[in-house]
């Protein structure tokens, strides 16, 4: 671990902070930068509920997508953002997870579970940071001492919740007897129910069962307006003293009518500070058609420090809504993958790629997911997760049947790949690890963005095209999926097809990535970069991919190319000196991995 690297002095901005709740109160709001949607079943085309959140923090930085096994004794949590411990009552359900690079955290397998579903069918989104105000503050501080905080309310809540309801009250009694160590929303769902659970001050909190009606677009504002009736323990589950606490302090908030306003009572105000965080909210109204008036709603405003994160931001009139209806009923699948993607576009004043704004599709986006839940289905096959690794503008989405699987595609690199590309400047002269889909992605933003005249348009055209041939191709498979009886038959298809869906991105993300690096090279920039499996008059690729054949066939989903290479040079070598090495290298693999394994038992 290297403790002069940001990650490890300020946890990661943009989704929480690792330093006191003196500091995080000291940050400017606008140094938070996820985004988390929500859009309700009535909304979408296919009956289907969406949600799910953009991670912000750094240009280059890796993230993982992997499998935590079940743990028939139990599991210990700690953290490294707090002295917060937990001990598993029973054993706890394997579970799929977007995790950090151990080298960024004094080499541990287990800092930011953050995005995945469990065998049990919940699915977990953590975690989008909020702030609340001073008197919140003084009355209940954050808890650093002993509190859970996002490093580990992701692997808590999957590891031991077989309902989302049972994540709820487990992550409410947690803050209940220990605390939190900063303000977070979370959203936690199942085949029956999606809740959003907000940390509000160190020991209150609370939990809403989101409704099949409404849409949310939330950039880090802890005081987004909604109503919630307190005795409704159907819908809304929250900690004892969430009234009476600011009741007697003196600092409770209520509505016109008299109810008590949980959001302005512990949120903090409208600020200047908060300038980029309402960029995004606008621009987020604005691609769900339901777009605030400049002049009306808000103000464009200037942030002119010198370490400012954009140069243009917004301030709204007065407090705006956590819950609204977007301008049509039929979101799909396409659309709100996309929707992390936004940059303020068709937002006068506030376009990013002209105005200097802050934006939800920020080059800054480490990792997106997106959950898809069919209500009411088996809960094994009820939620697919897409999962992209990189900036959302310049990336495309995977579909995953997390719940059933257990094994991961070759094509991600594992947690001990190498943290160095991510430092790497000279992306076009300097390739990424072999069969690292991870940062494969990473360095196509890396380019795309860089190099935005030039390759930005034809790289979304051509992602795009592929992100609408793995959604198509995966109503196939869920097709199969949804016939196929039994856990071991299913779990085997799921297997298979998330190898086939990697793979298949894989492929033409990184013979697309050569091509750009191609391009750049030959600094002939006379014509914009178009890749050549992309076919422009007709909006698709060239050459389709294998995703639904390849998951559905008897064959195996082959593997990386790299590794048959060696197998053939290793039997072809055929002489002792080459087989005592090959030799070595295995009991050394075996070695490592056993490390490995009690590293992260």
């Amino acid at each position: 671990m290297r403790l002069t690297h940001p990650v490890n002095t300020l946890k990661k901005l943009g989704c929480g902070l690792a330093f006191g709740a003196a500091a995080i109160m000291a940050m400017p709001t606008s140094a938070l930068a996820c985004t988390q949607i929500y859009m309700g079943s009535k909304l979408t085309a296919d009956g289907n509920t969406y949600y799910g959140r953009a991670e912000d923090f750094s240009t280059r930085y890796i993230k993982h997508f992997g499998i935590e096994p079940a743990h028939k004794d139990g599991s210990k949590y700690t953290s490294l953002e707090s002295g917060f411990e937990y001990k598993s009552t029973g054993p706890t359900y394997r579970y799929t997870f977007v995790r950090d690079n151990p080298s960024q955290w004094e080499d541990r397998y287990d800092a930011y579970s953050e995005a995945g579903i469990n065998e049990k069918g919940v699915s977990c989104s953590a975690t989008l940071s909020t702030s609340y105000n001073e008197k919140a503050e003084e009355a209940d501080p954050l808890t650093e001492e002993t509190g859970i905080g996002e490093y580990n309310y992701a692997s808590v809540i999957l590891g031991e919740s077989a309902t989302a309801r049972e994540g709820v009250e487990l992550l409410g009694s947690l803050v209940d007897e220990q605390g939190i160590c900063t303000n977070d929303q979370i959203i936690i769902a199942d085949n029956n129910e999606t809740w959003l659970f907000a940390g509000l001050s160190g020991h209150q909190w609370i939990a809403m069962k989101l409704t099949d009606d409404i849409a949310s677009v939330n950039p880090n504002i802890g005081n987004l307006n909604y109503k919630v009736n307190l005795d409704d323990t159907e819908n809304c589950l929250h900690s004892k003293d969430i009234q009476t606490m600011p009741e007697e302090k003196g600092f409770a908030k209520y509505f016109d009518d008299g109810q008590f306003d949980v959001a302005q009572t512990y949120g903090e105000e409208i600020s200047e500070q908060a300038m980029h965080s309402w960029s995004r909210y606008i621009q987020g109204r604005d691609y769900f058609m339901a777009p605030l008036a400049e002049g009306t709603d808000y103000e464009i405003v200037k942030d002119e420090r010198e370490d400012a994160r954009a140069t243009t931001g917004a301030l709204v009139h007065e407090m705006q809504p956590l819950f609204f209806q977007p301008g049509k009923s039929d979101w799909n699948t396409f659309e709100m993958i996309r929707s992390f993607a936004t940059r303020g576009e068709n937002v006068a004043g506030l376009n990013a790629n002209t105005d200097g704004a802050y934006a939800i599709g920020s080059n800054r986006n480490t990792e997106i997911h997106t959950f898809q839940i069919r209500q009411g289905m088996d809960p094994e096959i009820a939620t697919i997760q897409w999962e992209m690794l990189s900036n959302a503008e310049f990336s495309v989405a995977t579909p995953f049947y997390s719940a059933l699987l257990t094994e991961v595609s070759p094509y991600f690199s594992d947690q001990d790949v190498s943290f160095d590309h991510c430092e790497e400047e000279d992306v076009v002269n300097n390739e990424e690890p072999k069969n690292s889909i991870n940062y494969v992605l990473m360095d196509i933003n890396t380019l795309a963005y860089e190099n935005r005249d030039h390759c930005a348009t034809g790289v979304r055209a051509y992602l795009d095209a592929l992100q609408k041939e793995l959604i198509e191709q995966n109503l196939t498979v869920d097709d199969a999926m949804q016939a196929t009886e039994g856990t071991e038959a299913r779990t085997a298809l799921a297997n298979k097809a998330g190898k086939a869906a990697t793979k298949n991105t894989y492929l033409k993300c990184k013979a697309m990535l050569e091509e750009m690096r191609d391009y750049l090279k030959e600094e002939d920039f006379s014509e914009e970069f178009v890749p050549s499996d992309y076919d422009a008059d007709n909006d698709c690729l060239v050459e389709s991919i294998t995703y639904a054949d390849e998951a559905l066939s008897d064959e195996d989903v082959a593997e990386p190319e790299v590794k048959e290479e060696e197998a053939t040079e290793e039997k072809s070598e055929g002489n002792n000196m080459a087989a005592m090495a090959v030799g070595a290298v295995v009991i050394i693999g075996v070695c490592a991995y056993v490390i490995y394994r009690r590293k992260k038992a």
